[in-house]
């Protein structure tokens, strides 16, 4: 089989402004790149194959610019969009940089602060709607706190449930195609942050007015954080209806957030997720046709070189893995070990067609069921992971 490592626009790969712009200043160190031009970068991205462009509000405006030079700043900014073809197709917003929002945007225990961010969420809502993004992702990075006295956690999620009543009720009553999607992340740099996980957001979600104008956007590494699966979480976004956006990077375990090149973490993982966005759904086609955003950054060791040549790492990764699980999914080997695996079985529902408990329990089949028999059989489980890592390693 022939390996494609060119990306295509077809593979909607798209980075954070914020990622290839990362100068690589971090608590123990000054800065060891030079500041990044929005401008240079959308040449960039394009010159190595990327789609998309994302950015923070601040990443391409920065705070406090007067109205005068922000339209100057965005008309460039187009300008240039459109001569290099590469899109926005989501935006997002810094309620966590500037010292205001030190306790938090949406539940920060200061009524004003919480009005403040209220508003620069709405003005960038706009800016959404004028530049095509069709997504607008949240990350809570200071919503939340150190000490367990000091946040009312049941208050803060009535502050976060009405900040996001208001902003869905805003995009209908503006008639903007957005869709909104929350990045769980359980700590860093807050100690506690709210709504820390996949299934703490889904939950969260389920209680808002307009639950169907908001989903997730799962980060590889913040799920991994907490020592959870990333491919587990985001199967049961799908199962929701809620993967509207996804970050992908690299982790290698339950620490502070890398931020690797994706794939140069837990690389078995990495090729699960793709197997399952890829080819995870109906009849083996794509389960997932948003982008596939990058959300990494370039090692503080790198120049900017070594910072381009790790944004095409992480495009030809995702290529690589998707040819592997491609491979995966027609080994005849592996069609036979997901039969005795019974793994296709699942899909099948328990309950025949209008039965009832009561019928279950009138049952003699259940009633006469060899569980000792049942007992004995194995699954094979060991066997097609096994084919899983040989064709993940190219050795099939």
């Amino acid at each position: 089989m022939s390996t494609r490592t060119t990306p295509t626009a077809a593979d909607k790969f798209s980075f954070g402004m914020w990622t290839v712009g990362w100068q690589a200043r971090d608590p123990f160190g000054e800065p060891t790149r030079p500041p990044l031009d929005p401008l240079h970068a959308v040449d960039k991205l394009a010159e190595v194959g990327a789609w998309g462009i994302t950015f923070h509000d601040d990443d391409l405006v920065p705070f406090g610019t007067g109205p005068a030079e922000r339209d100057a700043i965005i008309s460039r900014f187009k300008e240039r969009l459109a001569a290099t073809g590469i899109c926005v197709p989501m935006i997002t917003t810094n309620l966590f940089a500037h010292p205001v929002f030190k306790d938090g945007g949406f539940t920060s225990n200061d009524r004003g602060v919480r009005r403040y961010a209220l508003r620069k969420v709405l003005r960038n809502i706009e800016l959404a709607a004028d530049l095509g993004a069709r997504t607008f992702v949240l990350w809570g990075g200071r919503e939340g706190a150190e000490y367990d006295h000091a946040k009312d956690v049941r208050a803060a999620l009535d502050r976060y449930a009405e900040a996001m009543n208001m902003l869905t009720s805003f995009v209908i009553e503006r008639g903007h195609d957005i869709r909104f999607a929350i990045e769980p992340k359980p700590n860093e740099p807050r100690g506690d942050i709210l709504l820390p996980t996949v299934g703490h957001a889904i939950a969260f979600i389920e209680r808002l007015e307009h639950p169907h104008l908001v989903g997730l956007n799962p980060e590889v590494g913040h799920e991994q954080m907490a020592g959870l699966n990333f491919t587990s979480g985001i199967a049961q976004a799908m199962w929701q209806g809620k993967l509207f956006h996804i970050d992908l990077n690299g982790q290698r375990g339950i620490k502070y957030d890398q931020d690797l090149v994706f794939g140069h973490g837990d690389l078995i993982n990495a090729f699960s997720l793709v197997d399952l966005l890829e080819f995870g759904g109906v009849g083996g086609a794509a389960a997932y046709d948003g982008p596939r955003h990058f959300d990494y950054k370039p090692s503080r060791t790198e120049d900017m070189d070594g910072v381009w040549h790790s944004a095409a790492a992480n495009m030809r990764m995702y290529l690589l893995l998707k040819e592997r699980a491609a491979a995966f999914r027609a080994d005849p080997e592996v069609k036979d070990a997901l039969e005795a695996a019974r793994v296709h079985e699942l899909s099948v529902p328990t309950l025949a067609p209008g039965e009832k408990w009561g019928d279950v329990m009138a049952d003699d089949a259940i009633a006469n069921f060899d569980v000792d028999a049942a007992g004995a059989r194995g699954y094979g489980f060991v066997r097609l992971h096994q084919l899983a890592v040989e064709h993940l390693m190219g050795a099939r």
